[in-house]
C-alpha cells in the first residue's frame, strides 16, 4: 500500500526556529504533546494526528508503519520543514525510527521514546487480538488496562487530570482506526533497517516501563553509533506525561547541544 492512500492529516505548526516533528502513541492524538509544545521555545513544533486518530479520518484499508513513515516524509517535504528533529513515542517512535532509516536526508536528530523496533511474540499476539476484538467490543475495555501500563500506581491513585485527559481521548477514539493501528504494530519489524540510521539519537524510556520496552531502549542505544540513553523516573510507558519536566529538559538539552548536527 502506498502512503498516498492514507487520509491526509492537518499539519499544525507552532513557534519559530528549527523544525521539530512530534509523533504521538497509539490511541491518543496530537494533544498528547501539549505540555511539551509549550516547553519548546525557540523551535517550530509540528504535530498531526495519525490515521484513524483525532481529527484524521480512518483509512479504508489496513496500513503499515512503513506507510506512516512515508506519510510523515511527505508532510515534512510539503511543509518545507526539512531537515527536522523527529521525536516519537511508542507507535510514533516506530514511525520515527523508520523515517530516520529510510529518509535520512529529512531527519537531523532522532528521539525515540518508549518504543521497540519489533514486538516480542506475546505482544504481537496482543495486537492481533485487539485488532480483531476492538471493532466489535469498542475501546472501553482497553482503557483501564492501558492506564495501568502507561502510568505508575501513584499517578493513578492521585486522580491526576493528565490521566483523565488520556482516558477521555481514548474513549473518544474510533475503534476501527485503533484496530488498523494494532495491525500495523502486529506486523512491524524494523530490525533490518535500524543499521541505516545515521542521525544522532536520544533514546528515552520510563524506568518502570514494561520489560520489552526497557530491553528495547538499551538495545537501540547500544546498536547506534551516535546514541545516548536517558531514563525518566518514576515513570512507566507515558513518561512524557508523568514526568514532563524531566522529558522537556532531556529533549531540549539534546536538541540544543552544540556539535550535534
Amino acid at each position: 500500500m502506498s502512503a498516498r492512500t492514507l487520509p491526509t492529516p492537518d499539519l499544525h505548526r507552532v513557534g519559530s526556529g528549527p523544525p521539530v516533528l512530534l509523533l504521538h502513541p497509539l490511541g491518543v492524538d496530537r494533544s498528547f504533546w501539549d505540555e511539551v509544545v509549550r516547553g519548546l521555545g525557540g523551535f517550530e513544533v509540528l504535530t498531526y494526528d495519525f490515521p484513524g486518530h483525532g481529527g484524521t479520518g480512518v483509512p479504508v484499508e489496513p496500513y503499515t508503519v512503513e506507510d506512516l513513515a512515508d506519510q510523515a516524509a511527505g508532510l515534512l517535504r510539503n511543509a518545507g520543514a526539512v531537515p527536522a528533529d523527529v521525536v516519537g513515542v511508542s507507535l510514533g517512535g516506530l514511525v520515527a525510527q523508520r523515517l530516520a532509516a529510510c529518509h535520512d536526508e529529512l531527519v537531523r536528530r532522532l528521539v525515540v521514546v518508549d518504543a521497540v523496533s519489533v514486538y516480542p511474540p506475546q505482544l504481537r499476539e496482543q495486537w492481533r487480538d485487539r485488532a480483531e476484538r476492538t471493532p466489535v467490543e469498542g475501546l472501553e475495555p482497553l482503557i483501564e488496562p492501558t492506564m495501568a501500563v502507561w502510568f505508575t500506581a501513584d499517578k493513578l491513585a492521585a486522580a491526576d487530570p493528565v490521566v483523565e485527559d488520556v482516558r477521555r481521548t481514548y474513549r473518544a477514539g474510533d475503534p476501527v482506526g485503533y484496530a488498523y493501528a494494532c495491525r500495523a504494530l502486529q506486523d512491524v519489524d524494523l530490525t533490518g533497517s535500524i543499521g541505516r540510521i545515521t542521525a544522532p539519537t536520544l533514546v528515552v524510556c520510563g524506568d518502570d516501563d514494561a520489560p520489552p520496552f526497557l530491553a528495547a531502549a538499551r538495545e537501540l542505544a547500544a546498536s547506534l553509533p551516535d546514541a545516548r540513553l536517558t531514563w525518566l523516573s518514576p515513570a512507566r510507558h507515558a513518561g512524557v506525561l508523568e514526568q514532563p519536566g524531566q522529558f522537556i529538559d532531556a529533549l531540549t538539552g539534546f536538541l540544543r547541544e552544540e556539535g550535534v548536527q
